[in-house]
């Protein structure tokens, strides 16, 4: 299976983990916190949940030498981009390269996340006037847009914030056109997002709106 079908398996999988809020470090079963890290495993091509100490353990990626993963948290806003070259059908979706140079776009929906394979020039190009974007790491960072309903978002964010926003679609979701409920869930994912995390440029005040 290739990496960008098995994040699709992980991301439906995890997705249903999280909402039915296992709290358990998947290397020890201790007990974690709410709020926890995750690690990456690459031979199975899944993100694990683990508690402090097991957390520790692969700050370093050498110290598994490339099994485990600790995914990052940095949670970087970038400048609007021109994404169009993605040939991106929705305003909601998560971009994840993988280390053999591909890249998976994936958009939230109530069934979880729809998958496609971006052109690899077409992610050169929006790299080139972005060149944040070159520095998403493969596997356990995204980048994460937010152009619908006139918002302005590009992010690069861990991929287990996706999972989460995955979960909340899933969750929030009514109907063929996802209710009245899913919108303003995805607009306070975004506040939260912005309340937390960091910006290497000023945004107007119509790159922030919602």
């Amino acid at each position: 299976m290739t990496g960008g079908g098995a994040l699709a398996r992980v991301i439906r999988s995890t997705a249903d983990r999280r909402a039915a809020d296992e709290e358990r470090c998947d290397l020890c079963a201790a007990p974690v916190a709410g709020e926890h890290r995750h690690v990456y495993d690459g031979e199975r091509q899944e993100v694990l949940c683990a508690c402090r100490p097991c957390a520790l353990l692969f700050v370093r990626d050498e110290a598994s030498e490339g099994h485990y993963r600790l995914v990052p948290e940095r949670r970087l806003r970038l400048p609007p981009l021109d994404t169009a070259p993605l040939g991106v059908p929705v305003g909601l979706a998560f971009f994840v390269p993988h280390p053999d140079g591909t890249v998976t776009a994936h958009y939230p929906g109530p069934a979880g996340a729809v998958r496609w394979q971006v052109e690899a020039s077409a992610w050169r190009e929006v790299a080139a006037g972005c060149p944040l974007v070159e520095s998403v790491t493969p596997d356990v960072e995204a980048l994460l847009m937010n152009t619908a309903r006139d918002a302005r978002h590009h992010w690069i964010v861990p991929v287990d914030d996706c999972f989460r926003l995955v979960a909340l679609v899933r969750r929030e979701w009514r109907g063929l056109s996802g209710g009245t409920r899913v919108w303003p869930a995805v607009d306070g994912f975004f506040a939260d997002l912005t309340s937390t995390g960091s910006t290497p440029w000023e945004p107007s005040g119509s790159d922030t709106r919602m």
